[in-house]
């Protein structure tokens, strides 16, 4: 399995016969001998399954703001900010999957709601997120 920096090495491999890919294939999946059609191939699936993560974990987050009443104008304050802090190696990491999570979300939301958002990325969000839950259990 692609761990992320892996992932997105091999998608940013802009060598002329993709020596990243190559050397990824051997390391991790011990394949020896790719040819550069293989090495394309990997390179367009890493492609797919990146955007399609991000598209997805975009509907996702769509789908919270709307739990949340924030999907329409995304402020009923003017001026007002909705931050969503993410958490994540991938995001972190992997370049061109935070910029299609966040560009989808800015379609989905739209023009005037996109405005009012900012993502952000937040270390160590899931032991704080973690925390909170225990924390609000325990009561």
């Amino acid at each position: 399995m692609c761990r992320t920096p892996d992932m997105s090495a091999m998608h940013h491999d802009s060598s002329a016969d993709l020596n990243v890919v190559g050397s990824k294939l051997k390391n991790i999946f011990e394949i020896s001998d790719s040819s550069l059609e293989v090495r394309k191939v990997v390179v367009e699936i890493c492609n797919i399954v990146g955007t399609r993560g991000a598209r997805l974990a975009a509907a996702g987050i769509l789908g919270i703001l709307k739990k949340m009443g924030k999907d329409s104008s995304m402020s009923d304050v003017k001026g007002e900010k909705n931050v969503i802090a993410m958490d994540g190696g991938l995001y972190e990491h992997y370049t061109e999957y935070s910029k299609c999570l966040e560009n989808t979300l800015k379609e989905l939301v739209g023009e005037d709601g996109s405005e009012s958002l900012i993502i952000e990325l937040s270390k160590d969000g899931s032991g704080i997120g973690a925390a909170l839950l225990a924390a609000s259990l325990s009561q």
